[in-house]
This record gives structure tokens, C-alpha cells and sequence, in this order.
């Protein structure tokens, strides 16, 4: 890797090793020193976004979750699309009822073993496999069950797109939970989905704004506010994350979903600034493809599939075995690229699961869509279902406590609430009432300084006044300079002006058309240009009609 190497390098040299095209819903993660988790930046350095010493040590995960998986037009994106949610399984972060959780259960152990063989399984065979944190004996009977009867005939494919038609139903499908602490001191956990943005607390999604409804995310230290329109009413929501570093990530993965998700094209994207105040806060621009862009790419793809190597968990029945390969089958192998000249090594069965190799790539896969074959089980999706819900609903028995490992900020499974050290609301309001106090005490200090100002300004005003007629002697480079000076901010509002306007004319040259379909300048049209000319046609208006009534 080279210092100036970009992220979108190394994204890039992952998909084509693997031979991935639908690669707009990955991207690489990696954890800082201070166990901050963070997405790598396409368009930045790569050694400028690690504060950690070579090697570096990346995991390659599912970004985007697909709206619709029906829309996957290859199976490869789809089977790492399973291995994800298998992940999320298995960490918690896929809650669910529990006639969903032994459905999505049976799924896995369809596609990983195949058909039920009483000769093969023993009566407890499920229990050899950790699938889920917490899985009961009860919910094991049922996976058994479901397995046996409902499943039966599957291939490893059509049993891994059941899970995903599935799972992308719930309510916590690609949910990448933050925890966070509500204004009553509560916690709860914060996601992006297709949707819009959820709020989780026990086992209730407490909040759903829709991403149209989102009119702007924001963050100051470790505050983190969303702006939305709730029930016709516009509402701020606002969230204390444990340091200001895990609120930058949770609002920059805000700012990143909504773009994603919302926009049909992603020239429409702009960049967002995380306060109003000009040329202060951070500023951050999804720079990629917006999903309707990735489903219209992927009908176009006309490649022979690429074959999918699958690892058959029956070769290795431990629940350590299955443990693994559900934590490690996503991670890459190398930390840093691989050399052209290095040979690879195979990695063993008890490592995970491989993905195809570039050798591998040639043979294509001879067998039905999963597409076509998974509609013989799945009942066609009501209009009910189809429906989101804005209120609150409780989506399962048990609480929503995704693994605190697999967190965006990596505590100890009881340590969430010691992350937050903030005061209570009586002292908050305490400070303020202090702080009030301390102002009105201090008024007549404040308005002497704010005529000190005045002054100072009127004497600078006064000082300029005179060089400019002569009345004060001065160096005469100084003078020249000044003179420039004055002569360039001059050409600057006349040339400023006449480029606006030209811009604005409609005059069809290309360097104006260039420049017209530029992000940048769609932002300043829409926020700032749009809005002025509305409010001078009011003034000129109201004007005209008050010399009109005169």
C-alpha cells in the first residue's frame, strides 16, 4: 500500500479477487486504538484514516442491507448477504418472535446440512449448534420441527434466500445498533434501515421516522439530534452517546443510510454540514451509489455466476466449529493486499468459510434461480405487511441486547450503562438557571464591551477612510498593495455576479453546462440561490404594491 492509496482501492481489490460485481452494499470496517469502530472512506487515504501502526486489521461486512432481496441479481452478493445475517444472528442483533427465530434457524441448518436423515441426526442435533445467544431447548424442538417437515428438498441456495426474504421483514434487519442514553437517562439503541431511522428500547422499536420525513441529522459533542416530521408535527429527538468519536460515526452512518436510501440518483446528494453555522462543524459527503443506481446496475449484469463454495458444517459438528465459522467467515483473511507473488494459503475447514478464489471463478454454478424455486414456499407477502408502521411496537419476547462486542463502540456485556457519565436532568437545569443568573448579573459589562467594539470599528472605519483620501502617509508598497487589493475584491463582485448569472440564464455552452450539473452547484441553486430570488420577488412585491395603494 502506497501512503496516498485510497480506500475505494482496496474495496475495489476485494470484490474483484472474489469476483463480487453488487458490490455497493459492502464495505470495509475497521476498530481505532480507542476501540471506536469506523466505515473506511472511499474517497480518503487510508493511512491518513488509521491512527494505528501497519498491519492493519479490516473486516469486509455488509454496509447496505438490500431492501429487497429479490432484486439480488447473483448469488454470490446473496450468500454474503446469509452469512451477514447469520452473523447478526448469532450476535443478537436480528431480534425477533419467536416463530420467526425458529423459522430463520431452520433456514441455516437447511442450508448448511441439508435434508433431515435420521440416520445422520441424532434427536438432539440442533442443540450441537449454537445459532442464536440465547436458544432455548424449546426453540431448538421447533427449529428441529420446521427443519424436518417445511424445509424438506431445499438446496443450500433456495434455503438461504428463505432466510433472507425472511429476515429482511423484520424490524431489526440491518440495524447497526448505537447505544445511546434517551433525555430521561434510558438506553436505547439507535439504526439506520431502508426504512428511515429506529429507535429500539427493550423490546420495543420506541421510534420510526422515515427517511423522507428526516429534514436534518446533527451532532455537538456527544449529542446527537435528529430532526423529523412525527404525526404532521415537526419533532427534534435527542440521543448522548457515550464519547464525541462514537457521535461523529453515528451521525456520519446517518448521513450515509439517508443518502443511500432516500435519493434516486446520486447526483442529488449534497454535502451536509453537522451545524448550521457557516465554516463550522464537520462536513461529510456520501460519495458512492444510491441503492435504486445499485438494482438498475445489477439488472444489467449479463456474466455467466460465479461458483459459490459453501463449507458443509456436518463435515465438523462442534458448536465451537459453527461459533467460528459464524464470527470469522466474513473477516478477511489478510490484513493488508496480498502480494501478487505470495502463494495462497488454503485456509482450513475449522477457519470458516472460504469465498471463491480467482481460480475458482470459471465453472458456473448449474442449478435453478433460488429466485424462482423460493416462491414454491413463500406465501406471496400481504399488503399488511407491506405496510410500515410509524408507532410503537414490540417485536419480540425478549429485550433487544445485541452482543456488546459487536457494538460500534466494543464494551463489556455489562458495562453499556457505565459508558454514559452524564448529570442528571435536575442538574442540568441547575447549570442553567446558574448560568442565566450569571448573564442578567452581567448584562451592563456585556453592553460596554459591545460599545468598546463599536468604537473600534468606527476608528478602523475612520483610519481607512484616511489613507484612502491621502490624509495619512504610508509606505508606498503598502499603499500598492492595497490598491490591488481593492482593485481584486472589486473584479470579484462584478465576475461572481456574471457567472451566477450566466449559470442561471439557461445559455447552453458546455463549460456552463459542466458546471450546472456539478453537486456543488445543485446545492447552491436549491439552498441558497432558490430561496433568495423568492424572498427578493416578495420584497419587490410587497414594494411595488405599497407604492401601488399610495
Amino acid at each position: 500500500l502506497q501512503r496516498e492509496t485510497k480506500g475505494q482501492f482496496l474495496i475495489d481489490h476485494i470484490c474483484n479477487y472474489y469476483s463480487l460485481l453488487e458490490k455497493d452494499y459492502f464495505g470495509i470496517r475497521y476498530v481505532d486504538p480507542e476501540k471506536q469502530r469506523h466505515w473506511l472512506e472511499p474517497n480518503k487515504s487510508i493511512f491518513k484514516q488509521m491512527k494505528s501502526h501497519p498491519p492493519y486489521t479490516m473486516c469486509f461486512r455488509v454496509k447496505f442491507y438490500p431492501h429487497e432481496p429479490l432484486k439480488i441479481k447473483e448469488e454470490l452478493t446473496r450468500y454474503l448477504l446469509y452469512l451477514q445475517i447469520k452473523r447478526d444472528i448469532f450476535h443478537g442483533r436480528l431480534l425477533c418472535s419467536f416463530s420467526d427465530a425458529a423459522y430463520l434457524g431452520a433456514c441455516i441448518i437447511q442450508a448448511e446440512l441439508g435434508d433431515y436423515d435420521p440416520d445422520e441426526h441424532p434427536e438432539n442435533y440442533i442443540s450441537e449448534f449454537e445459532i442464536f445467544p440465547k436458544q432455548s431447548q424449546k426453540l431448538e424442538r421447533k427449529m428441529a420441527e420446521i427443519h424436518k417437515s417445511e424445509l424438506r428438498g431445499q438446496s443450500p441456495p433456495v434455503a438461504e434466500f428463505n432466510l433472507l426474504l425472511k429476515a429482511h421483514t423484520l424490524e431489526t434487519y440491518g440495524v447497526d445498533p448505537h447505544p445511546c442514553k434517551d433525555s430521561t437517562g434510558t438506553t436505547t439503541f439507535l439504526g439506520f434501515t431502508a426504512a428511515g431511522f429506529v429507535v429500539f428500547q427493550g423490546n420495543k422499536r420506541t421510534h420510526l421516522i422515515k427517511w423522507p420525513d428526516v429534514c436534518k441529522l446533527k451532532f455537538e459533542g456527544k449529542t446527537f439530534y435528529v430532526i423529523g416530521t412525527q404525526k404532521e408535527k415537526k419533532a427534534m429527538l435527542a440521543f448522548h452517546t457515550s464519547t464525541p468519536a462514537a457521535c461523529k460515526h453515528l451521525w456520519k452512518c446517518g448521513v450515509e443510510n439517508q443518502a443511500f436510501y432516500k435519493y434516486a440518483k446520486s447526483s442529488q446528494i449534497k454535502t451536509v454540514s453537522s451545524s448550521k453555522i457557516f465554516f463550522k462543524g464537520s462536513r461529510f459527503r456520501y460519495s458512492g451509489k444510491v441503492a435504486k443506481e445499485v438494482v438498475e446496475a445489477s439488472s444489467r449484469i449479463q456474466r455467466e455466476p460465479p461458483e459459490v463454495h459453501r463449507t458443509n458444517i456436518s463435515q465438523s459438528r462442534s458448536s465451537h466449529s459453527l461459533n467460528k465459522q459464524l464470527i470469522i467467515n466474513m473477516e478477511p483473511l489478510q490484513p493488508l493486499l496480498p502480494s501478487p507473488s505470495e502463494q495462497e494459503e488454503d485456509l482450513p475447514l475449522r477457519e470458516g468459510i472460504p469465498l471463491p478464489k480467482e481460480d475458482d471463478i470459471s465453472a458456473p454454478l448449474i442449478s435453478s434461480s433460488p429466485v424462482k424455486e423460493a416462491r414454491e414456499y413463500e406465501d406471496p407477502p400481504s399488503e399488511e405487511e407491506d405496510k410500515i408502521k410509524e408507532e410503537p411496537l414490540t417485536i419480540s419476547e425478549l429485550s433487544y441486547n445485541p452482543s456488546a462486542s459487536l457494538l460500534p463502540t466494543p464494551v463489556d456485556d455489562d458495562e453499556i450503562d457505565m459508558l454514559f457519565d452524564c448529570p442528571s436532568r435536575h442538574e442540568l437545569e441547575r447549570e442553567d438557571l446558574d448560568s442565566f443568573e450569571e448573564l442578567e448579573a452581567d448584562e451592563n459589562a456585556f453592553l460596554m464591551a459591545e460599545e468598546e467594539e463599536l468604537k473600534e470599528a468606527h476608528r478602523a472605519l475612520s483610519w481607512s477612510y484616511d489613507i484612502l483620501t491621502g490624509h495619512i502617509r504610508v509606505n508606498p508598497l503598502v499603499k500598492s498593495f492595497s490598491r490591488l487589493l481593492v482593485v481584486g475584491l472589486g473584479l470579484l463582485l462584478f465576475v461572481f455576479p456574471l457567472l451566477l448569472l450566466l449559470l442561471e440564464s439557461g445559455i447552453d455552452l458546455s463549460f456552463l453546462c459542466e458546471i450546472r450539473q456539478t453537486p456543488e452547484f445543485e446545492q447552491f441553486h436549491y439552498e441558497y440561490y432558490c430561496p433568495l430570488k423568492e424572498w427578493v420577488a416578495g420584497k419587490v412585491n410587497l414594494i411595488l404594491y405599497m407604492l401601488g395603494c399610495s
